[in-house]
């Protein structure tokens, strides 16, 4: 890992070309609350590299050992620390893919500077809370703000229940293994009190009609924390974004079902060119779903 220092603040990422050459197209990975920029290493950034994508990874404000944040960070502070990134970098424009948080910045960035973006994908992303979700959120800071730690079995049990589907929880093989990546990374600290109170802005969701980066927007079928509905009301928000739902996978989609994730990505990248697309004026076709084999 490096350390980028982006408006004054530190960031750590890793930059992983393909085969060690580094004029490979740059793809940027943006992970979501609380998560390392590693996650991605363990089935995207392989998928990339050998397809011939420069692939970058990084630990956003608010997850160690990048800096920790402050109390009322934003998705703006946020998006703002992805384009001093990309372009300490020398990586912009570039192709974006971003799950959850990560999607949500991704969207901001191609709101606030387009200039730095080929393509995007959004994997489990929201335009707005729905009472449940908002409900949610103000939980888990309450439980934050409280002081209380939960034991690291409960912890990891609640994770796998909230975050994987059934198709995952029903193998007892596969639910061992995953209890045991939670135990080992219980996430806490400031910084992830502040990734968390990040919401969406439901007054943003009519701004994604202005959006002209060509966008693929994957929503994961038994996702509870962001549910297929609210992921299509950002499909359909984005003019001529593709969209497309993931069968047997949660939250962690990305990491339940790695090769129709990486088949979507690549095959969605494969047919945008490496330049931005000349806009005629005209509005494009609205998104539309199309369930994954």
């Amino acid at each position: 890992m490096s350390i980028a220092t982006v408006g004054g603040t530190r960031l750590h990422y890793d930059d992983s070309p393909p085969g060690g050459r580094a004029d490979g197209e740059p793809v940027v990975l943006v992970m979501g609350a609380g998560g390392r920029g590693r996650a991605w290493h363990l089935h995207q950034v392989p998928a990339l590299t050998a397809a011939g994508y420069r692939v970058i990874t990084y630990d956003s404000r608010g997850v160690p050992p990048s800096d920790p944040g402050e109390a009322g960070l934003t998705v703006g502070d946020l998006a703002a620390d992805l384009a001093g990134l990309i372009e300490h970098l020398d990586a912009g424009p570039c192709r974006l893919v971003g799950t959850s948080l990560g999607a949500h910045v991704v969207q901001e960035l191609l709101l606030t500077r387009p200039d730095l973006a080929t393509a995007a994908v959004l994997m489990a992303t929201r335009g707005r809370d729905d009472e449940l979700r908002a409900a949610a959120v103000r939980a888990e800071i309450e439980l934050m703000d409280s002081g209380i730690t939960l034991p690291p079995r409960y912890h990891a049990a609640l994770q796998a229940l909230q975050n994987l589907s059934p198709h995952t929880l029903n193998d007892d093989l596969e639910v061992s293994d995953w209890l045991s990546v939670f135990e080992q990374s219980l996430s806490a600290g400031p910084g992830l009190r502040h990734q968390t109170a990040i919401t969406p802005d439901p007054g943003r969701l009519a701004a994604y009609a202005r959006i002209t980066t060509p966008c693929l927007v994957i929503g994961f079928a038994d996702d509870l924390v962001t549910p297929p509905h609210l992921v299509a009301e950002v499909a359909r928000a984005i003019p001529g974004a593709a969209h497309r739902l993931v069968h047997h996978a949660g939250h962690y989609g990305y990491l339940e079902q790695p090769e129709e994730v990486n088949r979507q990505i690549l095959a969605f990248f494969a047919g945008v060119p490496d330049r931005p697309l000349v806009r005629t004026g005209h509005a494009a076709p609205q998104g539309h779903l199309v369930p994954s084999p």
